[in-house]
């Protein structure tokens, strides 16, 4: 009884991580690509989503529509951080990545909401998921490994939820 719980659970837990759910019809396929629109132009201006060109469409490019939160872009200067300047997770930050104090702040702050912007990936790529990365320092950005199913591409993903609200992830998809 108690392998069948444990089995369950984590034949549970591994659906979660994948981003599926169970289902009793077996007329969709989760597994099958998505044709969606793919950007002309990766360099994509910061918090808008990407030029779409209407005639041109790839299996398995990721669709941004469904990443856009319509949040107002916040100047970094002008946002509120959780954390001091001279808080010791900034100083900590600010010493092993040689950055300034804002910097530090920026950083600490969106990459601690990039979880945010991941689930709604993970809802695209299924099984198309490799891993993640933040990438710390001057340039923050969350890198997403993907299979070559994926087409590479980047996004300025505005934080939508209150701790980062209006801050930007920049997000680079790599196959």
């Amino acid at each position: 009884m108690r392998l069948t719980h444990l089995l369950g659970t984590g034949l549970l837990g591994g659906l979660l991580l994948m981003g599926c759910t169970p289902s009793t019809d077996s007329s969709e396929n989760p597994d099958a690509p998505v044709a969606a629109p793919v950007a002309t132009d990766s360099a994509t201006p910061t918090g808008d989503a990407p030029d779409m060109d209407s005639t041109a469409t790839a299996a398995g490019a990721i669709d941004w529509s469904k990443l856009d939160t319509g949040v107002t872009k916040v100047a970094p200067s002008d946002y509120d951080y959780p954390f001091a300047p001279d808080s010791q997770p900034v100083q900590s930050y600010m010493d092993y990545f040689d950055v300034d104090a804002p910097t530090a702040q920026y950083n600490l702050t969106v990459s601690m909401a990039s979880n945010e912007a991941l689930s709604k990936l993970l809802d695209q790529l299924g099984t198309n998921y490799v891993s993640h990365e933040i990438i710390d320092g001057n340039n923050l950005k969350m890198v997403v490994h993907t299979t070559d199913a994926i087409p590479a591409a980047t996004y300025d993903y505005v934080i939508e939820e209150a701790f980062g609200k209006g801050l930007v992830l920049p997000i680079e998809i790599v196959p």
